[in-house]
């Protein structure tokens, strides 16, 4: 099953925080992880910002070992479709047409997502 960990989601894993724990069942081979290039800007510039290149670097490259999904121009497309018909900010729409594109769910704790179809909630 294909699973796209959103940004809050890689952040709440990678800096052990309260949701941490429900997080962590997405992370193992029982799923395909893909991760959009706009969610490796997101947890690598937040990462950087609070703790520092090292382990920003450390967190990216774990991303790195998901199937990265680029931003072609029919996600670009489709995001925009998505961004107009849910009211959606230009991240969260491309993460969400990617999920969309790659016939995946999107994980997150992104209260703007929660309630499109194809998406798990963690709260």
């Amino acid at each position: 099953m294909k699973v796209l960990l959103d940004s809050s989601g890689w952040i709440e894993f990678f800096t052990g925080g309260p949701l941490a724990e429900r997080y962590a069942p997405y992370l193992t081979s029982r799923y395909q992880l893909i991760t959009p290039t706009i969610v490796l800007y997101e947890v690598y510039k937040k990462i950087k910002r609070e703790r520092g290149e090292e382990t920003a670097l450390l967190f990216a490259g774990r991303l790195s070992a998901t199937q990265v999904v680029q931003l072609t121009e029919s996600i670009a497309l489709l995001a925009a479709d998505v961004s107009l018909r849910y009211g959606l900010a230009m991240a969260d729409a491309i993460v969400y047409a990617t999920a969309q594109d790659q016939e995946a769910e999107v994980v997150t704790g992104d209260a703007d997502l929660k309630d499109l179809p194809g998406v798990v909630y963690v709260k």
